[in-house]
């Protein structure tokens, strides 16, 4: 693809999500939105600023784009992503990429046939400041290795967003650990590397969808680490809480900088291990006053595009990694494997070990 001044971007799906993202693609010297779609937009038409709108992702697609960002309930998500890829466009799509491990295979084999193009996908989480401090101070060995890691994510609700679909599982696929959970899943590979085997605990006994509102595991990755997750939709007052402790410390990951402003001040907590019986007394603790990961995000998608550099985070083998753990916790419930009729998602390319006691499927 020949570069331009100015990448032509066709958003699919306009709501929240996708308007939101167009005020940091617009900011990118690169990009430039031209067009959107929305099921909102009853005909085709141009909006006040002279961006083309549309009632339907097919006919943003016969526009002359250069890069598509794919905002769309997930039931949609991998299909759209497919056309725009075969269309010859980079894509950037919203997670979970898809309501199963088999959805991201399919977009995976179309992928693979064009090398050439860009996919990313918005596991924007990794882009927060916390998280990339907590990574950096990981890496450079200061505070040893990894003993054990502690997650818990959660709100108050399975959320009815736009016609209910994130309660329903023929549309969402899954509910609070594969809608919000994700995002710790995907951290924890991050810290850990890949697990290796699952324990777990998925309910749907309290708000009695046909998707979990809650999630719990033990995951044990390749050097025999464990890392325990706790996925809510019955945590009254939001919560982020990510802890890793270490041969010689520890790190807290304690709120989320976020639109709704609901999961507190984002602090990274820093703490270095004590002879004193009493635990750790000193502690640095740095508070984030500011959210630049949704920029930095599309910053990184667009200058690899530009430069014609790998994605560094959210590809599509990483996303597939991600989808696969999240769907060894629901496959290593029996009583939820047998509910849903879950397949093994053969953990990092052998089969999911081991098997927890049911949550209880109602």
């Amino acid at each position: 693809m020949v570069t331009r001044k100015k990448l032509r971007v066709g958003i699919a799906g306009y709501g929240m999500v996708g308007t939101r993202r167009r005020v940091f693609i617009d900011k990118h010297p690169h990009l430039q939105t031209v067009a959107v779609c929305d099921q909102n937009f009853k005909e085709a038409g141009t909006l006040p600023d002279g961006v083309r709108c549309y009632p339907h992702y097919r006919q943003l697609l016969e526009e002359p784009l250069d890069v598509l960002f794919v905002s769309l309930p997930v039931y949609m998500a991998p299909d759209v992503t497919i056309a725009g890829l075969k269309r010859g466009l980079h894509v950037f799509c919203e997670k979970p990429p898809g309501q199963t491990v088999e959805d991201v295979e399919r977009v995976l084999a179309v992928k693979e046939k064009r090398p050439d193009l860009k996919l990313k996908y918005g596991f924007n989480h990794r882009y927060h400041d916390s998280v990339r401090e907590a990574l950096r101070i990981l890496k450079s060995g200061r505070l040893g290795e990894i003993v054990t890691v502690r997650g818990v994510y959660g709100k108050s609700k399975v959320t009815p967003f736009e016609g209910s679909w994130r309660s329903e599982r023929r549309y969402a696929g899954g509910g609070i650990l594969l809608d919000q959970g994700i995002h710790m899943v995907d951290l924890m590979r991050l810290f850990c590397g890949e697990f290796v085997e699952v324990k777990s605990f998925v309910s749907n006994r309290y708000w009695k969808c046909d998707v979990e509102d809650n999630a719990y595991a033990l995951m044990r990755d390749e050097r025999g680490r464990i890392a325990m997750l706790h996925s809510s939709a019955t945590q009254w007052q939001h919560k982020f809480s990510l802890e890793l402790y270490l041969t010689e410390g520890y790190l807290e990951l304690q709120g989320l900088l976020t639109s709704t402003k609901s999961y507190g001040e984002e602090k990274l907590v820093i703490g270095r291990r004590s002879s004193s019986s009493t635990g750790t007394e000193r502690e640095e603790i740095i508070t984030y006053l500011e959210d630049n990961s949704w920029c930095d995000e599309i910053n990184e998608f667009a200058d690899a595009i530009v430069g014609k550099t790998a994605i560094l985070h959210g590809g599509v083998k990483d996303a597939l990694e991600t989808m696969r753990l999240v769907y060894a916790i629901y496959w290593s419930d029996p009583d939820w494997r047998k509910a849903f009729r879950i397949r093994n998602p053969r953990l990092n390319g052998g089969r999911a070990r081991g098997t927890g006691h049911a949550g209880g499927a109602t």
